[in-house]
């Protein structure tokens, strides 16, 4: 691949530096237990001065990565992206693949700060970049595994709060998800629910609870990746079963993937995650999800406004998806970004005036952006905490 140093959108610089930002409170999942998301923010500089931004969330119990990891891999990016034309960000993205395979978080989060670098420098948004179907985005709101009582209070609280979908955390035990399911639809009757066992069940337990919830008349929109990510017959067992939509979460990690889901009808909805794909792997996901008539979601680790602003710009762009889980935000203790949407409630307003993604660090370089945000729901904008457990959550 050739090098363009002449050009003003030619690599120059590529950093990274931890990004942790405490939660509201606790979040457990199948998988694992956090108090706070410990990330990685990237940058990215061109020739022509300009600066994209960009984040890497892992979480080590379902890529392996750890905070650190991102880190140490980011560093040894530049050799790959330096003197290169950003124009190229799908070429430059294969090429990280081919040496990074297994730091996902970590490309994406380059990914993320090349896209936002090259629009910036075009003077569009991202979200325009990728077709401009919509700006404005409705999120489902996440209830964690809890006592159910804490559930059913968390269900009602949403709910006033205007919600209309929530997504549930369950894959721990039948009976008590039974429970724990049965106290959220207590807490809001009128809001959709979808379930999320984030491989926790075995198939014959994931229609069990499914047969459960149903001598209850209560009927989930979505039941997400109910088995181990190896098990597709498994999966395929229980999407042939469930009488509602099964999803493939963290099945999916490549549109090579994606098509042997819909080869073998293992799912009927496929969750794309810019964490575990990248943008460029991410539209080729989309892409078979289409031809193969799959539905698509989007869903998203334990990121904060900029990485959400990311998923956001394609779900916005591309247009298309009918479930939506970027609910992240919401349930950070403080918001260390400002800019790239409003949050109105459930729903996000993209900025149409931005370029980029239009999100600035709001302590550190927020004044060198011109771009401005509301606060997205979480408490006092800026604080950049040590705090953290590790990684954060397959929301």
């Amino acid at each position: 691949m050739a090098h363009y140093r002449n050009s003003p959108t030619t690599i120059v610089a590529l950093s990274a530096e931890p990004l942790d930002v405490p939660l509201l409170e606790p979040f457990a999942i199948a998988t694992g237990r956090i108090t706070a998301a410990r990330n990685a923010l990237v940058r990215v500089r061109l020739s022509n001065g300009v600066e994209g931004i960009g984040e890497a969330a892992p979480f080590p119990p379902s890529g392996g990565e750890t905070q650190e990891t991102a880190l140490a891999a980011v560093a040894g990016m530049l050799s790959v992206l330096e003197g290169h034309d950003v124009t190229q960000w799908r070429t430059l993205a294969r090429r990280l693949t081919a040496s990074f395979e297994h730091q996902a978080t970590a490309r994406a989060g380059v990914e993320a700060a090349m896209l936002d670098a090259l629009t910036r420098s075009w003077g569009i948004p991202l979200y325009r970049y990728f077709g401009d179907a919509t700006s404005t985005v409705v999120t489902d709101i996440t209830i964690p595994i809890e006592a159910p009582e804490h559930m059913r209070e968390l269900a009602r609280h949403y709910a006033e709060q205007g919600a209309s979908t929530l997504k549930i955390k369950v894959g721990a035990n039948v009976d008590d998800d039974l429970d724990r399911v049965l106290a959220v639809v207590e807490g809001a009757p009128d809001c959709d629910i979808m379930l999320d066992g984030n491989q926790g069940y075995t198939p014959s337990e994931a229609l069990d609870l499914l047969r459960s919830l149903a001598q209850e008349d209560v009927a989930p929109i979505l039941f997400e990746q109910p088995t181990h990510r190896h098990d597709l017959d498994g999966l395929k067992f229980v999407t042939e079963r469930a009488g509602i939509p099964v999803a493939a979460d963290e099945a999916v990690h490549t549109a090579a993937d994606a098509l042997r889901i819909a080869k073998m009808g293992a799912a009927n909805v496929i969750n794309i995650k810019l964490m575990k794909s990248g943008f460029a792997e991410a539209l080729d996901i989309a892409a078979v999800c289409r031809a193969a008539h799959i539905d698509l979601m989007v869903g998203a680790m334990m990121e904060s406004r900029l990485g959400i602003m990311a998923s956001l710009s394609l779900v916005a762009g591309l247009g298309g998806f009918r479930y939506i889980d970027l609910d992240t935000p919401m349930l950070l203790a403080s918001d260390p970004f400002e800019g790239g949407y409003t949050l109105e409630g459930f729903s996000y307003r993209l900025d149409s005036t931005a370029t980029g993604m239009g999100v600035a660090l709001a302590e550190i370089d927020g004044d060198d952006d011109d771009e401005d945000g509301d606060d997205d729901g979480a408490d006092d904008e800026g604080d950049d905490d040590d705090e953290g457990d590790e990684g954060d959550d397959e929301a």
